[in-house]
């Protein structure tokens, strides 16, 4: 079963995390969407955070997770947020079960194929070798010869954990992903389709979304609106959580 954070209690709200994230990564905006009358379920995917491991890694399996998770805590009916790789879980669980969701936000992500485009992160964390037992600052410091931007970096050292006395290890899975790095840009298929209100929110500086892909958008999801958080990039509910959550809750609030 899938690791999670509840907060709140009222109608459900599922909010999936991006790549090499984790449930921590909402925490605040999960604690404000539980003051509007949400259970706020923050959720671990699949080799990441405090979730279980697994050699399997696609967007169908986690998908399937989801579900498994929503029967467990009888969830019958939910909203559902979800960010970058998250996004993809979130358009593929609401089309393959439409009867469970009610609304569908996605941040900053499309349907669409994505080339891998990890590479650096990917060099970077394969760079930390954990048997010299590194501390935090050294951690940093090897990461930093291939990531320079520091807000990256600070992103993935949240899932450092001391593993023992004086043993650092990442909570994610990093031997998987090195192995399925193709699984995260796979496109939604041609024939998946939500007709239920959805929300795609876009970062200004971001190109994960651009004008051309919104008519892949509105073929999957008719009932699709699009709107753009100017001046943040992909992480834009991190870079301006006022406006992601502004846009977010009053999408939401609809009936």
């Amino acid at each position: 079963m899938l690791y999670s954070k509840i907060e709140g209690q009222g109608k459900p709200l599922l909010i999936l995390h991006g790549f090499l994230g984790m449930s921590d990564n909402w925490k605040t905006l999960g604690t404000q969407y539980a003051t509007e009358g949400f259970q706020v379920h923050m959720l671990d995917l699949r080799n990441h955070g405090r979730s279980f491991h697994s050699n399997v890694f696609s967007y169908e399996v986690m998908v399937e997770d989801i579900l498994a998770y929503c029967m467990a805590h009888n969830l019958q009916k939910i909203e559902i947020i979800g960010h970058s790789m998250g996004g993809k879980v979130a358009m593929l669980f609401a089309t393959t079960y439409p009867e469970i969701v009610n609304k569908l936000i996605v941040a900053d992500i499309g349907p669409k194929y994505y080339k891998p485009h990890h590479q650096d992160i990917l060099a970077g964390l394969n760079a930390v070798d954990f048997s010299l037992k590194p501390d935090r600052t050294r951690v940093d410091e090897i990461l930093k010869e291939h990531i320079p931007d520091f807000s990256t970096r600070q992103f993935l050292m949240k899932s450092l954990y001391w593993q023992e006395s004086g043993q650092l290890a990442f909570r994610f899975n990093l031997p998987i992903f090195n192995k399925e790095i193709e699984q995260i840009g796979v496109a939604l298929p041609s024939n998946a389709i939500f007709k239920n209100p959805t929300f795609f929110l876009r970062g200004g500086n971001s190109n994960y979304i651009k004008d051309e892909d919104f008519e892949n958008i509105k073929n999957h999801f008719p009932n699709a609106i699009i709107e753009t958080v100017p001046n943040v990039g992909h992480w834009l509910h991190a870079e301006n959580p006022v406006a992601f959550y502004d846009k977010t809750i009053a999408f939401l609030r609809e009936n």
